[in-house]
């Protein structure tokens, strides 16, 4: 019977939380910061003819949010592959 190989778990979940906390930490910043603490000052500049600040609270931040999906997936996937935990 042949033997699994090890894998170093330690490794792949501290590489998982850094990166999960990083995204985290990138949709926080974007939905609160941008659409509640900094409005006031985001609401100087106009994109597409809404203010900013308005834009990042009732839209922008959903595309962040989805955008991050995709990069969690893509780095993942990586992960995966450099600690040999994928699937063919």
């Amino acid at each position: 019977m042949p033997s699994e190989p090890k894998i170093n778990t330690k490794g792949y979940w501290r590489k998982n939380l850094q990166t999960l906390f990083i995204l985290l930490f990138i949709w926080f910043l974007v939905s609160f910061g941008f659409g509640v603490l900094w409005v006031e000052e985001l609401n100087q500049i106009r994109l597409g003819g809404f203010k900013l600040g308005f834009w990042f609270a009732q839209q922008g931040s959903i595309y962040v949010f989805v955008l991050l999906i995709f990069v969690y997936v893509y780095r993942m996937n990586k992960l995966d592959k450099e600690f040999d935990v994928h699937e063919d």
